[in-house]
This record gives C-alpha cells, sequence and structure tokens, in this order.
C-alpha cells in the first residue's frame, strides 16, 4: 500500500531525569538500567492507554529524585529564554523550518519540517547547543546533564492536516500549566506545505498522496 511522504516531525524530548523508562505514564525505553529506580515501577513500552492521575506521577517522581544521580531540575523563565535563544540559532545555521516550540519547565514540543537532517540528529542539535547556552549562560553545572539520554520521540506528519491539528495541541501547553503563551521570531506561520497555494500537482508529495488516496482539490 502506497504512504504518503513524511513532511514534519512533531519532536519531544526532555529535561533530565523527567520521563524515566518506568515513569506511570509509559514510555519508549525497554530497560531499566538502575536497579534503585526499577524498584519504583514496572516497565511498560510506550503510552499507557488509560492515563494515571497527575498524583500518581506526581508521587513517582517525589521518589525518583531522590534516587538519581542528579538533582531533578526545572526550566526557570531565565532558562527558558536561553533556550529559546540557542533554538534561534540553531534553527538559522541548520536553515531548519519551524512551524510551533514550546518550552516547558521540564520538556520541549517542537514541529519541524522535513529536512535533510533526520529527526534524531536535529534533537542532536537542538539540545546539545541548548545545553552549551544553559552552561554558558551560568543556569546548568558543567556535571550536570540537561536533557535526558536517548533520542526524544519524534511522532512524523504526513498530511498538512496532521500539522494543522498538531499545532494547538502544542501551543496550549504552556496555558495549562499556567504559563504565559510561547511566541518565538523563528516559528514560521504554517502555509499549508508543501500543498500551498501555487503547489505542485507533479511533485514527489503529491503523486504519493495520489497514490494513497489522499489527494483532494
Amino acid at each position: 500500500m502506497s504512504h504518503p511522504l513524511v513532511i514534519a516531525y512533531h519532536l519531544i524530548w526532555t529535561a533530565y531525569g523527567w520521563w524515566l523508562p518506568n515513569d506511570p505514564r509509559g514510555s519508549g525505553s525497554t530497560t531499566v538500567r538502575s536497579d534503585v529506580l526499577a524498584e519504583l515501577g514496572e516497565l511498560h513500552y510506550g503510552r499507557k492507554r488509560v492515563q494515571p492521575a497527575g498524583r500518581v506521577v506526581r508521587e513517582f517522581y517525589e521518589e525518583a529524585k531522590v534516587q538519581l544521580k542528579h538533582p531533578l531540575l526545572t526550566f526557570d523563565a531565565a532558562a527558558r529564554e536561553v533556550i529559546a535563544d540557542s533554538f534561534a540559532t540553531t534553527i538559522a545555521k541548520q536553515n531548519y523550518t519551524c512551524y510551533a516550540c514550546v518550552i516547558m519547565p521540564d520538556h520541549v514540543h517542537m514541529i519541524v519540517r522535513k529536512h535533510r537532517d533526520t529527526c534524531e540528529e536535529m534533537m542532536d542539535y537542538f539540545r546539545s547547543w541548548s545545553a552549551r547556552g544553559l552552561r554558558a549562560a551560568g543556569l546548568r553545572s558543567s556535571d550536570h546533564p540537561v536533557w535526558s539520554a536517548g533520542d526524544g520521540y519524534s511522532v512524523f506528519l504526513d498530511h498538512p492536516d496532521d500539522i494543522w491539528r498538531t499545532i494547538p495541541y502544542i501551543e496550549k501547553n504552556p496555558v495549562l500549566l499556567g504559563l504565559p503563551v510561547q511566541s518565538y521570531e523563528f516559528v514560521k506561520p504554517y502555509d499549508n506545505w508543501p500543498l500551498h497555494e501555487g503547489h505542485s500537482v507533479n511533485s514527489p508529495y503529491v503523486r504519493a498522496l495520489k497514490a494513497a488516496g489522499k489527494y483532494l482539490r
């Protein structure tokens, strides 16, 4: 069966210690490397269909933080500003196109258009340069990990409808936590690419959509 080509990625990655392998919500990990952390709960690969109450998650991390090698830290307003500046630099240097971004106290959501770099390479650039920025600003020590180990999470978006649906989901995250709405100059308003006005009906993407029966005009 034919499938549309991936056009963008919803990237999610977390601050150090904030989404452990045996998180009560489920995770993308298959092992818990620390015996002490393994005692906190069972491993569940993938997000659980029925999500636990917020109280359960908070209690899990209250227990976990005393077992972690480094303190469990969050990003305050100053740290979020430094991270945003580093993201702007990364996007400019790598020539990425970003359609949405929020920097939460313990994780990041971002939509980035498909690029020559893989989604894993994109996250590596964002994480490494933001970590450098935080350390240079004196907001993290040189020996404290800024981000969780691993590749983070990538959701493949293969139709403009997916992007339109994901943008408001991302943008409402700070509001739900009582934080101000976030707006960054490096975020480009989405123009329905690659089905934007004047797009070629013979482009590889349109041909893939037609083959999948998903090209509607």
